[in-house]
């Protein structure tokens, strides 16, 4: 019971670390590493361990489902070439620099071992960077490009990282054996992504039972990585493509009342998952820390701080190469996009060069070693520095970047928003009995409702329409209060029992979240 007490009190700490990041406007994995560091100093913390076969599985592939739910198929396709330049060619290259270093400073470290940290420290994570970027309301090809890669790059990454497992245990690589198998896993990833993801959604959408809906949504994603893993297939990439297909069919199948709590509860386990990741791998340190001599100490300390440089290098080096060569092609044969947007500059290059904050991907993949893994001590301090530090460096400094390079694209999704506001309201309109405006008390009410809530573009918090909003919150806000202070009265007095209390609560809390122009006008305030 002692146990459970401290990892209550330790989650405790983490929320409230998370709260005060959110508050001073620095990205909330930023002050869980710092957490997590202190952690591994606390002597008497708890011990926890998981599996590792299980780490990923229960670590990486809901935060994949959520990511791969929210990724845009669109600006994946616009961005390809960037895309496949960070996905696939920086990948490989820190993977490769870092397997050098590490060799280079340990030679005892085997070549496997070396190449799988630096597969583990590849992949930035795009949670961080966008609880940075997103605020600002930076150009939106920035933060496509950012968040497909930390999707994309995954895959990349791990399908490496597994390699170099298994040569660990196969006591060396053998390519000849290892190239097709890794063929058949992208491609056979590609297949059963969507299919599984088309089969869940068909199984899914006849449930009503929203925490039945719920409950089943995180077994299909467990499901979808375990089998994948036993197929021999790409965990990764099968679960991205499996939460791509289920964002392509779901938003026309699944009901409003059931999406609401959906998101919430997911929204909730992906920042649960962060705190226990980072909670995990300070307790993990520990006893590393604690049994290694202190010369060895310092070895595996200086290991990090290489490998953190190497990693920072040579992201900046290779994306700003790839940038030059870029705008060297732009300023020879034009910029020809296939929709309005940010053309690449030395500033955009700069700030997708200094997004590499590596988080939870990078966590869970040295969490989920053997314990018997070569050099495993090492590779799990390394990497859990390597979080740290490019948390502290690149998350605290990323903000005063953009702000210095005072980078726009016009705001190319308002414009986006205010054409669909104006075509969804033209729809609403023609599904209203025929008729002039005013013939029907009824229809009239219907089409202010729909004018005010549906026609009138978010554009800031200096809008009219932020304005008006704000004053129709306030008195709206006001009136519900004063229902609810009538309700608990009535209750508290007997006039009227639970269950009437329940329900009427209940319609209370929807008419408080469901107004849409209280909801709009929220957002554009945010």
């Amino acid at each position: 019971m002692q146990a459970l007490e401290q990892v209550l009190v330790l989650f405790l700490t983490a929320v409230a670390l998370a709260a005060a990041a959110r508050r001073l406007g620095a990205p909330y994995p930023v002050f869980l590493a710092i957490g997590g560091a202190l952690l591994a100093l606390i002597p008497g913390a708890p011990s926890l361990s998981l599996p590792p076969e299980l780490v990923l599985a229960l670590f990486v592939a809901p935060i994949l489902v959520d990511a791969g739910y929210d990724a845009s198929m669109r600006d994946l396709r616009d961005n390809w070439l960037p895309l496949a330049s960070l996905v696939i060619v920086a990948v490989g290259l820190t993977t490769a620099a870092v397997a050098a270093v590490v060799h280079a400073m340990v030679p005892t470290v085997p070549w496997a071992a070396a190449i799988a940290l630096g597969a583990i420290v590849a992949p930035p994570d795009a949670v961080a960077a966008t609880a940075v970027l997103r605020p600002l309301r930076p150009p939106q090809r920035i933060l496509g490009i950012l968040e497909g890669e930390s999707l994309l790059n995954d895959a990349s990454a791990l399908l490496i990282y597994r390699g170099a497992v298994g040569a660990v245990a196969a006591d060396g690589f053998l390519m000849q054996a290892m190239a097709p198998s890794f063929l058949l896993a992208v491609l056979g990833s590609l297949v059963a992504g969507p299919a599984l993801g088309w089969l869940a959604q068909r199984l899914l959408e006849r449930v009503q039972h929203i925490p039945t809906a719920i409950i089943l949504q995180f077994i299909g994603t467990f499901s979808v990585w375990q089998l994948s893993e036993h197929l021999g297939l790409s965990g990764v990439l099968t679960t991205v493509c499996f939460a791509m297909t289920l964002a392509r069919l779901a938003p026309a199948r699944v009901p409003a009342r059931v999406r609401i709590p959906t998101n919430a509860v997911w929204a909730t386990v992906v920042f649960a998952l962060n705190i226990f990741a980072f909670i995990f791998i300070g307790l993990q340190l520990r006893p590393i820390l604690v049994e290694l001599a202190p010369e060895m100490r310092q070895q595996y300390l200086g290991v990090a701080a290489a490998v953190l440089a190497t990693v920072i290098a040579v992201r900046v080096a290779w994306h700003m190469t790839f940038n030059a060569v870029l705008r060297l092609c732009d300023n020879r044969h034009g910029f020809r996009p296939p929709r309005p947007m940010l053309q690449p500059t030395v500033g955009s290059g700069l700030v997708i060069s200094w997004a590499g904050m590596r988080g939870i991907v990078t966590l869970a993949a040295a969490l989920a070693l053997p314990a018997d893994f070569p050099g495993r001590g090492l590779i799990v301090l390394t990497a859990f520095l390597v979080v740290l530090g490019t948390l502290l460096i690149h998350g605290l400094t990323l903000k005063p970047l953009l702000r210095a390079l005072k980078l726009h694209d016009g705001d190319p999704v308002a414009r986006e928003e205010e054409e669909a506001r104006q075509r969804m309201l033209e729809a609403a309109f023609a599904q209203l009995p025929a008729g002039e405006p005013g013939s029907s008390p009824v229809m009239e009410l219907v089409r202010k409702n729909l004018k005010m809530h549906l026609g009138r573009p978010l554009h800031g918090a200096d809008s009219p329409f932020a304005r008006f909003g704000a004053e129709y919150d306030s008195h709206y806000t006001a009136a519900l209060q004063a229902a609810r202070q009538v309700l608990l009265a009535m209750r508290d007095a007997g006039s009227i029992g639970d269950d009437a209390f329940h329900t009427l609560e209940n319609d209370l809390d929807w008419l408080e979240v469901s107004d849409p122009l209280r909801a709009a006008n929220a957002d554009a305030l945010e």
